[in-house]
């Protein structure tokens, strides 16, 4: 089987910055998503489901919960060469410092990586929301006999500028490569997609920062300590001097880049007919198997509203909105275009019956909740009202972030009864 050439490499992102406060304790790749995952389930979920089993995942900041979360998840046979296995940076004498970029992180961690068998190593990004086969990929490669692929998607002229563009010949070989093109240039940019993109406006071919790398190639681009970035440089200084091919992917893709994306993605599950769709048997999203009680919900108006387990909600109203594992949302309360991330733990039966708790871990009673994303493990009072939007300007406090109108309450936050936003 051709998987069983190929390792797989997920890049954990630098310190996650445009995501804080989500990365404030947390990597980027352990963020959680759709109510119970965690980002870095899909690039791994997408590995497992187009059999590439061996896989590492490079992180240097916070990565701790990161461990726990894929040491209590992926477990294989032990007759299985399959692993998931997190590389932290880590000082060496040859490396002293921490990965400066994509391609510094690949490098720092070689020796790793040709400690074990592979002929194709294949490069993913640990903060995309997508659903891909990645043997249409690895066998295009190969058929085109290429050095280096690189998955594409067709974008329009707005998103264009946001990207760096590749230009293809009718072979699906990349001829140039512009990081995030000035709109007048956009003209000389366009390639051949399929009828279906062109009549979307999506003329130009945007690189996902999906890789496939020969190994050899990839051994002798890494003995060049010049280069610290795959995309900035890497790719650019490369496809000329190397076959690389362009692998066009037409389905949903999204770079959960900042808060803005991030909100935007996991609201959108909420939709009729999501983009990425969580209910398709064929391209499961893996993540930690927990032992959880069915929801309980009593009492509530429920209107596009995702709910994971073991949650008990008193609402009057939830719309719009995703809610993660073991919430709590106490009676009257409404909650609109909000994603709740849960907590880890139950408070105890005994504390709750003694009255020893001030205020409970979730969401109090007669509260108002909009455009707000509540980390993990936070106490909310009663009779708070949290109301996000344009109207609010951007601030940070110990408690919450307010970023582009949206509200984000900080991992453990407690909001004392009564508070405004």
């Amino acid at each position: 089987m051709i998987n069983d050439k190929v390792l797989s490499v997920i890049l954990g992102g630098g310190q996650g910055s445009r995501l804080h406060p989500l990365t404030e304790a947390r990597s980027k790749p352990a963020v959680p998503i759709a109510g119970k995952y965690r980002l870095v389930d899909i690039p791994i979920s997408n590995c497992i489901n187009s059999d590439i089993k061996r896989m590492f995942v490079l992180t240097q900041f916070n990565s701790a919960s990161l461990n726990r979360h894929i040491k209590n998840t992926y477990h294989f046979s032990f007759f299985s060469s399959a692993f998931v296995d997190v590389l932290a940076a880590e000082q060496t004498p040859e490396n002293k410092g921490w990965f400066q970029g994509t391609a510094d992180a690949v490098r720092q961690s070689m020796h790793h990586l040709l400690s074990h068998d592979f002929e194709y190593c294949l490069i993913l990004s640990g903060d995309q929301l997508y659903q891909m086969d990645f043997n249409h990929m690895i066998n295009a490669h190969i058929e085109a006999k290429a050095e280096i692929s690189i998955a594409t998607i067709p974008v329009n002229a707005k998103d264009a500028t946001s990207f760096g563009i590749l230009k293809t010949n009718d072979d699906n070989v990349i001829t140039s490569f512009i990081e995030k093109p000035d709109a007048k240039l956009l003209p000389d940019w366009t390639s051949t997609v399929s009828k279906d993109m062109e009549k979307q406006g999506k003329k130009y071919l945007a690189s996902m920062g999906i890789y496939l790398f020969n190994r050899d190639l990839l051994v002798k681009l890494m003995n060049d300590k010049s280069t610290i970035d795959f995309g900035k440089e890497i790719i650019p200084q490369n496809i000329e001097a190397h076959k690389t091919l362009s692998y066009q992917f037409e389905g949903y893709w999204t770079d959960i880049g900042n808060i803005d994306s991030f909100f935007e993605a996991n609201l959108g599950l909420t939709d009729d007919m999501p983009q990425f769709n969580l209910f398709d048997s064929s391209q499961r999203v893996y993540t930690n198997a927990r032992v959880l009680p069915t929801s309980k919900i009593s009492g509530t108006h429920l209107e596009k509203a995702v709910i994971a387990d073991g949650c008990i909600i008193h609402a009057a109203k939830i719309e719009k909105s995703v809610i993660g594992i073991r919430s709590r949302i106490g009676k009257e309360s409404t909650i609109i275009n909000t994603y709740m991330m849960g907590s880890d733990d139950y408070e105890s039966l005994e504390d709750v019956e003694k009255g020893h708790i001030e205020i409970m871990i979730g969401i109090g009673q007669r509260c108002f909740i909009k455009n707000t994303i509540i980390d993990k493990n936070v106490r909310i009072g009663d009779d708070v009202r949290i109301n996000g939007g344009k109207h609010l300007e951007d601030v940070e406090t110990d408690r919450y972030v307010v970023k582009d109108g949206i509200v984000v309450i900080k991992k453990n936050a407690v909001i004392p009864k009564g508070f405004t936003l």
